[in-house]
C-alpha cells in the first residue's frame, strides 16, 4: 500500500529526518528530531481514485453497457456549494462514475423536494446519491427528512439516520461509512498507528464528523474520548490522545502544547484567515496550530490537501461499492427460496380447500428471494404484485434459462391437466430440485369462471395462490383491455357520426381547434399527416384538398371488424343493435359484444416485447376498411396514445406463487382459436433473465399441441426472438380411451365403464392423437417428453402401454405422473426427465417461411400439423386474402382459428383422422398483434352462462371475507 509522505523542514531550513521504507513498504522516519511526518490526502486519494478507476473498468469489461452512477442534488445555486460539486463531478469522470449534476431552484417545497428524491432512488442507473448542503431555499425545508427519504443502498455520504443507525451498531460493512470520518480512518490507517487499544480524542460531535469518528474509532477498538465545548479540562484530555482528530471549524484552535508527543494528528478544519501576503488576502488553515502541532506530533495532515482530497475520494468508493452491488444483482445465482411445505391428504379435498389451507408468502419476500429489486416490484396487496420491465435492462448481459412449453393432446371433455401440469412441474423442478425455475401463465377470463369451466390456476396440490385473487380480477390488466377496447369502439361510431353530420370544415375546425395561442397539431395528428404524404404542417396552411383527406376517413360500416368487449359470459350480447337513440340521428348499424379476451388488444399485451412496441401495434390494429377499400386503424383515429396509456400498467407480469412457494407469472390470456392462446412474451423474457443459465422457465399453451403449441412455435417465438428447448405433452389414460373411440360423456352424470375400467384396446387406438402431437412437436425440431396424467382407476397395464408407445413414436421420455394428488413430489421423475431434455442442443426450426404465400402458409399447417389432405378456401375466404396481400399484409404469421376438439374442423372427429379437407370460409387480420387468422368452421367470440352455471356455488363468507365455492 503505497503511503504519501512530506518531510517537514525546520525553522532553519534544514531536513528534520530522512525516510526509509519498512519490511512492510510503510514509509518510517529515522530522525530523532520530534518533527511530524505530514500525511498527504492528496496523494493517497489519488492511489485510491487509480483503484477505483481500476475496479470500474472491470465491471465495464463483464458489462459493457453498465457505468457507476452518482447523483448530486442541490438546491439553490450558492457558489461555494458549485465549488465543491464541481470538484466531485471532476474526481467521477476521471474514474469512470457517470456523475449528474441535478440543480433545483430556490422556489422548490419540501414535499416536491422528497418527490424527487424518491424518483431518483428508483432511478436503477443511480447507484448513489447525495443531497449539497446547506439548501439555499425560499421554502422551510427539513434537511434531515430529506437526507432521510435517501434510500439507505444509495446513501453513499453515508449521512442518513439508517446509516448513522448501522455504525452506532457496529455494522461497518452492511451499509456506507460517512465519507470525512472514513477517509480520516484510511489516513490513520496509512500512517501505521496502531489503533486498537490506542487512546483517541476526537474533538468536536458533529453528524457528518466528530460523532460517526468516534464511532468508527470505537468499532476499531480504540479507547475513545468525545470532547466538545463543554468539557472541562479540554487541553488535559486533548493530550492524553494517542490519535487525535479536530473537527470544530476553529481556526488553529489546538496549540502545539495540547498534543502529545508521537501522537497522529487528523485535522479536518479548514477555515480561512487573513493573510496580507496572499493575493487573495486570505489563506487557508485548520482547527489546529500545524507549525506548533507538527513539532510534537508524529505524523499529522496538512490543511489543505490532507482530510479533504479523501473526503471525495471516500464519496468515490462508495458510489462504487453500491455499484459493484449493483452490478452482482445483475448476476444471477441460485435462488435462497423458502419452499412451503405441502402435506398431502390421501383423500384430495376440493381445490379452494387445499389453496385456503396454505399460507402464502408475502410477495415482497418472495420478489426478493428470485433476485427483484423492491423499485421493480410494484405491490397489489401482500399477495401478488407488477414487476417492472426494466428488469430486461438490468439483466441484459444475463444468459436465458432454458424455456419449456407445456402442452397436450386433442382437448377432450374428461381434461388432460395443462395448468395443474405446469405448476406441478414447477413446483418439482423448484422445492425437489433445487433449480431456479419459473411457471408462466394465461390469466383466466372471469366468463369461465363464473360460466361451467371454473378457474383456471391449476388443481389439487399443483396450483397457483391464493386461488381467488388469481381468478378474480387479479391486477385490473383484463379490465384495462375492455376499457381500452371500448374507447375505440367508442370512438369508431363518434368519428362516423361528426363525418356524417359536419362539413368538412367544421370537422377540421373541430378537430384541430383555434386556441389564444394558436392553431397546432397534436403528435398523433401529425403522423396522420405524414401517413398521408401530406408535408405541411401549419394547420392554417392546408389545402382545401388536404384538409378533406385529413378529416375524412370514410369508414365503411361493413367493413368494422372491431367490436366491443365485456369479461362476462352473455349469450344475449352475440348480436345487438346500437344508435337506437334520437340524438344519435337514426345512424344505427348491427353489431356484438366479444368476451374480453377476444380483444385483438389481448393479443397486442401478449405479443408486444417493450412499451415503445405496444405503443406501435395498437396504432396498427386495423379496426375497418374506408370506402376505397384502405385500411383504418387506430392510429388514423387518434386513439393509440390513449390506448397505451390505459394499458401502461397492463404490460407488466403479474407476480404469484405455487403452492409450494416457487415464483408465477400470470400475464395475458389470449383465446387460443382466433387468438395465439399463450402468456406473454413478456413475462416469459423476464423470467428466462431471473433464473439464470441453468434455470428453467415452464409456460403454457392453449388447447391442444395442434393449436396451442403449433402458434407458440410460429407466432409468439418468432416475435420473442425465444428459442425453447423442450415440449411438454400431457395425457391421460381416460382422455386417450375417448380419442380411441370411447362413449360420450355428460356433465353430472357417472363416467360409463370405458373410462374406469382397463381397456388397452382403446388405449391404443385412441393413442393415435398422442402419436400425431409428438410427431408435431418433433416437426420443430423439439425434444418431447410426455407427461402421463395419472387417475385413481387407471391399471399399470394402462399407463405403461401410453410410455412404450410414445417412446417408440420418438418422444425423448414418457414419464407417470401423480402431481395432482401430490403436489411437486408427484413430478420428480418428469421434472429429472424435462431437466436432461431441455439440456440437449436445440435444432428449433419454424413450419414455414413468412414469405410465402398466405394459402401456402394455411396448407402447410393444415397438411403437417393436423394431417389433412388439402384446404379448401371458400370465396369470400380468397377475396379477404387477396385484400390483405393488396395492403401488404402477406408476411404475417398465420393464426388457424378452428375447432378445438378435433385435428380437423368437426369438432365429433377424435383420434388422428386422415383423408380430410380443411375448410376456410373467412379470413381476417389482427395487423396490431401481427397475425392473420383464417376461420374454419363457426367460432363463437361470447360464451353464454349455462343452466346452472358456477355462480349458484360462489358466495363469501361475511365473516372471514373468504371467497367460497371456486374451483
Amino acid at each position: 500500500m503505497r503511503v504519501a509522505w512530506a518531510r517537514v523542514r525546520g525553522m532553519a531550513g534544514y531536513e528534520c529526518g530522512r525516510l526509509l521504507r519498512g519490511n512492510n513498504g510503510r514509509m518510517i522516519s529515522m530522525a530523532e528530531e520530534k518533527a511530524a511526518l505530514v500525511l498527504s490526502g492528496k496523494e493517497v486519494a489519488q492511489d485510491v481514485r487509480n483503484k477505483l478507476k481500476e475496479q470500474v473498468a472491470d465491471l465495464k469489461k463483464e458489462f459493457p453497457e453498465f457505468a457507476p452512477g452518482l447523483a448530486i442534488v442541490q438546491v439553490g445555486a450558492r457558489e461555494d456549494s458549485n465549488v465543491y460539486i464541481r470538484m466531485k463531478i471532476r474526481a467521477a469522470e476521471e474514474i469512470g462514475i457517470r456523475a449528474q449534476h441535478i440543480q433545483f431552484p430556490r422556489s422548490i417545497t419540501q414535499s416536491q423536494l422528497v418527490q424527487e428524491v424518491k424518483k431518483l432512488n428508483n432511478d436503477p442507473n443511480i447507484h448513489g446519491m447525495i443531497v449539497q448542503m446547506p439548501l439555499e431555499s425560499d421554502n422551510e425545508i427539513d434537511s434531515d427528512l430529506v437526507l432521510d427519504t435517501i434510500s439507505p443502498d444509495k446513501d453513499v455520504d453515508g449521512l442518513t439516520t439508517a446509516s448513522a443507525g448501522k455504525l452506532s451498531h457496529g455494522m461497518l460493512s452492511g451499509g456506507f461509512l460517512p465519507c470525512t470520518p472514513n477517509g480520516c480512518m484510511e489516513l490513520i490507517r496509512r500512517s501505521g498507528a496502531k489503533i486498537q487499544g490506542a487512546s483517541a480524542v476526537v474533538l468536536g460531535r458533529s453528524k457528518i464528523v466528530g460523532t460517526p469518528m468516534a464511532e468508527l474509532l470505537k468499532w476499531h477498538h480504540a479507547t475513545v474520548t468525545t470532547c466538545h465545548s463543554r468539557t472541562a479540562d479540554l487541553e488535559g484530555t486533548v493530550r492524553t490522545a494517542d490519535i487525535l482528530v479536530v473537527g470544530i471549524g476553529r481556526p488553529e484552535f489546538v496549540k502545539g502544547s495540547w498534543v502529545k508527543p508521537g501522537a497522529v494528528v487528523i485535522d479536518c478544519g479548514i477555515n480561512a484567515i487573513p493573510d496580507a501576503t496572499k493575493k487573495s488576502g486570505s489563506r487557508l488553515v485548520g482547527d489546529v496550530a500545524y507549525a506548533e502541532a507538527s513539532k510534537v506530533a508524529s505524523v499529522i495532515t496538512p490543511v489543505p490537501g490532507g482530510v479533504g482530497p479523501m473526503t471525495v475520494a471516500m464519496l468515490m468508493q462508495n458510489t462504487v461499492i453500491s455499484a459493484q452491488k449493483a452490478a452482482a444483482q445483475m448476476r444471477v445465482h441460485d435462488w435462497k427460496i423458502r419452499y412451503l411445505p405441502l402435506e398431502p391428504l390421501e383423500k384430495v379435498p376440493s381445490d379452494i380447500e387445499i389453496a385456503r389451507a396454505q399460507t402464502p408468502k408475502d410477495v415482497a419476500e418472495l420478489a426478493d428471494e428470485i433476485g427483484l429489486l423492491p423499485s421493480e416490484v410494484d405491490m397489489y396487496g401482500k399477495k401478488k404484485a407488477k414487476v417492472s420491465l426494466s428488469v430486461l435492462q438490468r439483466l441484459a448481459s444475463q444468459q436465458d434459462g432454458r424455456y419449456v412449453v407445456v402442452a397436450g393432446i386433442t382437448p377432450t371433455p374428461l381434461g388432460e391437466g395443462k395448468s395443474t401440469t405446469t405448476i406441478g412441474l414447477a413446483q418439482a423442478l423448484g422445492a425437489h430440485l433445487k433449480k431456479n425455475v419459473f411457471a408462466c401463465v394465461r390469466q383466466p377470463s372471469q366468463g369461465p369462471t363464473f360460466g361451467i369451466k371454473g378457474g383456471a390456476a391449476g388443481g389439487g396440490y399443483s396450483q397457483v395462490i391464493p386461488m381467488d385473487e388469481f381468478n378474480l380480477h387479479l391486477t385490473g390488466d383484463i379490465h384495462a383491455i375492455t376499457a381500452a377496447n371500448n374507447l375505440l369502439a367508442a370512438q369508431i361510431d363518434a368519428r362516423m357520426f361528426h363525418e356524417s353530420t359536419q362539413t368538412d370544415q367544421a370537422l377540421y375546425n373541430r378537430l384541430v381547434p383555434k386556441l389564444k395561442t394558436g392553431r397546432e397539431f397534436s403528435k398523433i395528428q401529425l403522423n396522420r399527416l405524414k401517413k398521408l404524404g401530406i408535408v405541411e404542417t401549419n394547420p392554417d396552411k392546408l389545402t382545401e384538398e388536404e384538409i378533406t383527406k385529413f378529416v375524412r376517413l370514410n369508414i365503411d360500416p361493413a367493413t368494422i371488424t372491431w367490436q366491443r368487449v365485456l369479461d362476462t359470459n352473455d349469450r344475449f350480447l352475440r348480436k345487438i343493435t346500437i344508435g337506437q337513440s334520437p340524438t344519435e340521428k337514426d345512424k344505427t348499424r348491427e353489431c356484438q359484444f366479444d368476451i374480453s379476451v377476444a380483444s385483438e388488444i389481448m393479443a397486442v399485451l401478449a405479443l408486444t416485447t417493450s412499451l415503445a412496441d405496444m405503443r406501435e401495434r395498437l396504432g396498427k390494429m386495423v379496426v375497418a376498411s374506408d370506402t376505397s377499400g384502405n385500411p383504418v386503424t387506430a392510429e388514423d383515429l387518434g386513439a393509440s396514445g390513449a390506448l397505451t396509456v390505459l394499458m401502461k400498467d397492463a404490460i407488466r407480469p403479474n407476480l404469484m406463487q405455487t403452492l409450494e412457494g416457487t415464483p408465477v407469472f400470470v400475464h395475458a390470456g389470449p383465446f387460443a382459436n382466433i387468438a395465439h392462446g399463450n402468456s406473454s412474451i413478456l413475462a416469459d423474457k423476464i423470467a428466462l433473465k431471473l433464473v439464470g443459465s441453468d434455470g428453467v422457465v415452464v409456460t403454457e399453451a392453449g388447447f391442444g399441441a395442434d393449436i396451442g403449441m403449433e402458434k407458440f412455435f410460429n407466432i409468439k417465438c418468432r416475435y420473442s426472438g425465444l428459442v425453447p428447448n423442450a415440449v411438454v405433452l400431457v395425457a391421460t389414460v381416460r382422455a386417450l380411451k375417448m380419442h380411441g373411440g370411447g362413449p360420450t360423456v355428460s356433465p353430472g352424470v357417472p363416467l360409463p365403464a370405458a373410462y374406469t375400467d382397463e381397456n388397452l384396446e382403446l388405449v391404443e387406438k385412441g393413442f393415435s392423437n398422442l402419436g400425431k402431437q409428438i410427431e408435431n412437436g418433433r416437426l420443430f425440431g423439439v425434444p418431447v417428453v410426455v407427461a402421463i396424467n395419472a387417475f385413481a382407476s387407471d391399471t399399470e397395464a394402462e399407463l405403461g402401454l401410453i410410455k412404450k408407445l410414445a417412446l417408440e413414436a420418438g418422444a425423448s421420455d414418457a414419464v407417470i405422473c401423480s402431481h395432482w394428488a401430490k403436489g411437486g413430489s408427484g413430478a420428480v421423475q418428469l421434472a429429472e426427465a424435462v431437466a436432461k431434455a431441455s439440456s440437449q442442443p436445440s435444432d428449433f426450426k419454424f413450419l414455414y417461411d413468412l414469405k410465402l404465400p398466405i394459402e401456402d402458409k394455411i396448407r402447410t399447417i393444415a397438411q403437417k400439423i393436423y394431417g389433412a389432405d388439402d384446404v379448401e378456401i371458400k370465396p369470400e375466404a380468397q377475396e379477404q386474402i387477396n385484400r390483405y396481400r393488396k395492403q401488404g399484409f402477406n408476411d404475417l404469421p398465420i393464426c388457424m382459428a378452428k375447432t378445438h376438439l378435433s385435428l380437423t374442423s368437426d369438432p365429433s372427429l377424435k383420434g388422428a383422422p386422415k383423408g380430410f379437407t380443411i375448410p376456410v370460409r373467412d379470413v381476417r387480420a389482427s395487423v396490431g398483434a401481427g397475425f392473420l387468422y383464417p376461420l374454419i368452421g363457426t367460432m363463437s367470440t361470447m360464451p353464454g352462462l349455462p343452466t346452472r352455471p358456477c355462480i349458484y356455488d360462489i358466495d363469501l363468507d361475511l365473516q372471514t371475507e373468504e371467497v367460497l365455492g371456486l374451483f
